[in-house]
């Protein structure tokens, strides 16, 4: 059964959704463009964006959605895509960074020679919702919604080695950094845009236990055969349930700023609003992380 959806009619609302070729972003893009949205859809592969494209098209018929290729392992592709963008676009209502990579059984690095977790999961997301801000503020009611991780619960910001250069590469533990880094992310933005006196809304959502590439990507990197992973004995959800608690975070009425979002159970039910450890409190270790991620990525927040 499919997760609750957002009532808020999208139309005239312009969404970039990452990683919207597959899971829980191909999911969110469908529902976008179905609520009258326009959709970009940011991926790495043209083909499969392409074929996201015309299923999207296929549900909806004149749904306003186009592709564009992001690289989020990539910061130049980062940058290219933002400054395409705000070449295109004269506001950007809503910016779901939903694309990510998990567990790859070694330790790789993008192609700025971060560790592919921490780069693909954290340095791309940030840098890209940095450099689309401008963009975004130029919208009435502009939101950001970041994907987190059920990880994300265990994960610790080690800032001494956050590429994982001096420690034997541990992939669980890497990825579980990662997504509390994204976590720190949505909640410094919402300070940030308070601050400011923003309209901006920044909140943080997670999936639980969701069947996507997610479990076989990452984990197959440099293996002859795809790994098949089946979950075990736990309950899976589908990318339809399981994108339930992003699309309440990127579009839900009433969402607070700051606010963090993930299934009832944990790894499964109806959206609701998730618990924050001490860690996910940390509004120190949050602005710490800000600033050593504004100084890697070269980008920060507009000045106004």
């Amino acid at each position: 059964m499919s997760a609750p959806r957002p009532d808020p009619d999208q139309t005239g609302r312009t969404v970039v959704v990452t990683g919207a070729n597959s899971g829980t972003g191909r999911e969110a893009a469908k529902w976008f463009a179905s609520a009258g949205a326009r959709v970009v859809l940011a991926v790495r592969n043209p083909e499969k964006g392409a074929d996201a494209l015309a299923e999207i098209c296929a549900a909806s018929p004149g749904a306003q959605a186009e592709v564009r290729l992001l690289d989020l392992a990539d910061l130049g592709s980062v940058r290219r895509f933002a400054d395409e963008l705000s070449r295109d676009l004269d506001r950007l209502d809503t910016l779901v960074n939903n694309a990510g990579i998990s567990i790859p059984p070694q330790r790789y690095e993008t192609a700025d020679g971060h560790e592919l977790q921490w780069g693909t999961n954290f340095l791309g997301p940030f840098a890209l919702t940095n450099l689309l801000l401008p963009l975004l503020l130029s919208a009435p009611a502009p939101r950001v919604a970041t994907m987190g991780s059920f990880a994300g619960n265990q994960g610790r910001i080690e800032f001494d080695d956050l590429d994982w250069e001096r420690r034997p590469y541990r992939a669980l533990p890497a990825y579980a950094q990662s997504k509390l880094a994204d976590l720190h992310l949505a909640r410094h933005l919402a300070r940030l845009a308070e601050g400011r006196g923003w309209p901006l809304v920044s909140t943080a959502a997670h999936p639980g236990l969701t069947r996507t590439n997610l479990q076989v990507t990452g984990p197959s990197m440099g293996r002859q055969q795809p790994v098949r992973w089946s979950g075990g004995v736990l309950p899976m959800a589908t990318p339809e349930a399981g994108v339930g608690s992003l699309l309440v975070a990127a579009a839900g009425d009433g969402v607070e700023s700051g606010a963090y979002y993930g299934p009832r159970y944990g790894l499964a039910g109806p959206p609701r609003r998730a618990l924050l450890n001490r860690r996910m409190r940390d509004a120190g270790a949050a602005a710490r992380l800000w600033a050593v991620a504004e100084d890697v990525t070269s980008t920060a927040v507009p000045a106004r």
